[in-house]
């Protein structure tokens, strides 16, 4: 177990040092100057210069990278060039949304895509299954960002239960802040739960047809105690994967549902900085959720080895 350990977080630091240097390079080629960008069209030569060099752009790209890269590994990811504040202040700030709604939305996601995916599983070839396949087909095929606008058509404006948009800040209040996250966190659990629900009900088919399956209901258990008790852990490893990748894809990529929203999350920071080209912060919030994204994935390793102990002897 512990040279399996030893493995994963070897190729944990190697991933991050790869994806920081593919970052890097991405942001190092796109056109436009920060400095010139910040200062106007009209701006002198010579005062864009002396920007480029308090901005630290005159430096060769390599001592640049390595700057970049020493500081983030102290937790100092540098200055904003439009904020002028402190980056890691800014994730720190804007994690306050962006993690909550990833975590409720995640949430939303797996207790929407269980029981639908028992069901179909449960009932497979008759009405209840057809219903959930066709309601998980809806799912995955509505835009989640005209499903956001519908929600709040229906919950804000007609209806008035939830905020149509913006965040008041946990000093308000628990309540008023899960009132705000509601509806973006619905948004984003729809088509996730779709998809995780109809990967639960093929992986609980497939176990439904291995030995021990048929040798649980030849003891006289009923078909739902045989997928609760046994087929259900079983088929957890590639619902551990989907979940993974979806808990990934809610915290980096709510861009669109933060700007419907008008929530002051990181996708909404990452937009606002490609825009206003602070490139300081694109490089420093992308290597961050690439960060949550591989350590993520080394936790959901380390829950196979939990979840099939076949993994852990291996290892």
């Amino acid at each position: 177990m512990q040279r399996f350990l030893l493995r994963r977080l070897v190729s944990l630091a190697l991933s991050l040092l790869a994806a920081s240097l593919a970052i890097f390079l991405v942001i190092e080629v796109v056109p436009g100057d920060p400095a010139s960008y910040m200062l106007g069209l009209n701006a002198s030569p010579e005062t864009v210069a002396a920007l480029r060099d308090q901005l630290g752009l005159n430096a060769a790209p390599p001592a640049r990278y390595l700057a970049w890269l020493g500081g983030m590994i102290r937790g100092d990811f540098g200055i904003s060039y439009t904020y002028k504040v402190p980056v890691a202040d800014l994730v720190l700030q804007r994690l306050q949304v962006s993690l909550p709604l990833a975590l409720y939305a995640l949430a939303l996601t797996a207790m929407l895509a269980f029981p639908a995916g028992l069901v179909a599983a449960a009932r497979r070839g008759r009405a209840a299954d057809a219903a959930v396949m066709g309601a998980t087909q809806l799912g995955i095929a509505l835009p989640n960002f005209w499903f956001a606008m519908l929600l709040v058509l229906v919950f804000s404006l007609h209806w008035q239960v939830f905020p149509a948009g913006g965040f008041p800040g946990w000093d308000s209040g628990l309540g008023a802040g899960i009132a705000a996250l509601t509806l973006p966190a619905v948004a984003l659990a729809l088509p996730q739960a779709a998809i995780l629900a109809r990967v639960l009900r093929s992986a609980l088919i497939e176990t439904e047809g291995q030995d021990y399956i048929r040798t649980a209901r030849a003891k006289g258990l009923t078909r739902g105690q045989t997928m609760l008790r046994h087929a259900l852990r079983n088929a957890m490893i590639p619902v551990m994967t989907i979940l993974g990748m979806q808990f990934s894809f809610l915290l980096a990529g709510a861009i669109i549902i933060e700007n419907v929203f008008y929530l002051p999350g990181l996708g909404r920071l990452i937009f606002q900085a490609i825009t206003q080209r602070d490139l300081i912060v694109v490089e420093s919030v992308v290597m961050i959720l690439v960060f949550a994204v591989i350590l993520v994935t080394f936790l959901v390793d380390l829950a196979y080895a939990a979840i099939d102990p076949r993994l852990r002897r291996r290892a």
